[in-house]
């Protein structure tokens, strides 16, 4: 996202785009005015820095139609999700946009208003990146860059037997919201009330990424990731990484009620919100004699904690139904391969 002038020495198109649009949100000194071939901070003293990347293609990860700043929100949150969930805050992001030829200068100004909105809500500034042309799709990748004290981070592979396992927030709204986009009329959603219908469809728009349990997991949790994939496919890979096994009560998942609505009208959607994705929830592990703790601190936060289940002996997770007997899923999570 350098400006380098054209060959006659002006400025080039690229250069006008990227000082029209995104100079103005890359206010942080490190950023040299996005007019250098790179950013330059420093972690604050005593902290390790953390990093996390992900890409955001139209058609797969958002729809092509989706709002240009809720596409960039979308980028901007599942990022700093990931930083949430190994207990870092956020110290900056680099963006790189591959543009095709139907996104037009207004849809460029309203994902750069959308990005400096959350540059500004989440305290992530824009220090750099890149700007390409594309035939298609839309292509966003971000990079974040967050900070935590030194040997802190909150890793997948901590997690002990008999410790608690938790969810933040409400999950399957997102996976649900995707499955209404693409089928309003199935039996879960054809009588869905308005909001509740308005409520699915922004939780797949938007995630919330939980920065606010940065501190607690940083002080509480054994383990922890987002759940990015699906609450079923994303635990049993923290349990994979821990070594041990789980049972999980699906009774226990916490839901929205917009998500009960549409799962007693069409019992199957619970499936598809226990394995879809895009919660973006912090899944953690809690020693018990820490767990009052951790409530306490996400209460302070803002952020509603659920217990779900416990960590066990052996290997493999096991979600049991209101009858004590397992559930069976076609798939545990999303998977691009």
């Amino acid at each position: 996202m350098t400006q380098t002038g054209s060959a006659s020495g002006g400025a080039s198109a690229e250069d006008r785009l990227i000082a029209r649009l995104f100079k103005p949100i890359a206010r942080h000194p490190g950023a040299i005015g996005l007019t250098d071939d790179a950013a330059c901070i420093a972690p604050p003293p005593g902290h390790d820095l953390v990093l996390t990347k992900d890409a955001l293609v139209a058609g797969v990860h958002f729809f092509p139609d989706d709002p240009p700043a809720s596409i960039a929100r979308k980028a901007m949150r599942v990022n700093l999700s990931d930083l949430a969930a190994k207990g870092a805050v956020p110290l900056g992001v680099l963006l790189a946009i591959a543009i095709p030829p139907d996104m037009d200068e207004d849809a460029l100004a309203a994902f750069a208003r959308g990005l400096g909105e959350d540059v500004e809500a989440y305290g992530a500034p824009l220090l750099g990146g890149d700007t390409v042309r594309t035939p298609g799709p839309l292509t966003v990748s971000l990079t974040a860059l967050g900070t935590l004290p030194q040997g802190s981070l909150v890793t997948r592979s901590g997690a002990r037997e008999g410790q608690a396992v938790v969810v933040s927030g409400t999950i399957g709204d997102a996976a649900l919201g995707l499955a209404l986009r693409l089928d309003p009329g199935r039996p879960g959603f054809a009588r869905l009330a308005p909001e509740h219908r308005d409520f699915l469809l922004d939780r797949y728009l938007h995630p919330r990424p939980r920065l606010g349990l940065a501190a607690a997991l940083r002080g509480s949790a054994s383990a922890a990731m987002d759940v990015s994939d699906g609450l079923v496919g994303d635990l049993a890979k923290l349990l994979a990484a821990s070594g041990v096994g789980a049972v999980v009560e699906a009774a226990r998942v916490p839901l929205s009620p917009a998500a009960r609505a549409a799962i007693a009208a069409e019992p199957a959607l619970l499936e598809t919100a226990l394995t879809g994705g895009d919660d973006y929830e912090i899944l953690a592990v809690v020693p018990v004699s820490r767990l009052d703790a951790f409530g306490v601190n996400a209460t302070a936060a803002g952020v509603p904690l659920s217990e779900i289940g416990r960590t066990t002996s052996g290997s493999g997770l096991s979600v049991v139904g209101a009858d004590g007997e397992p559930l069976t899923f076609a798939r545990g999570s999303f998977s691009h391969f």
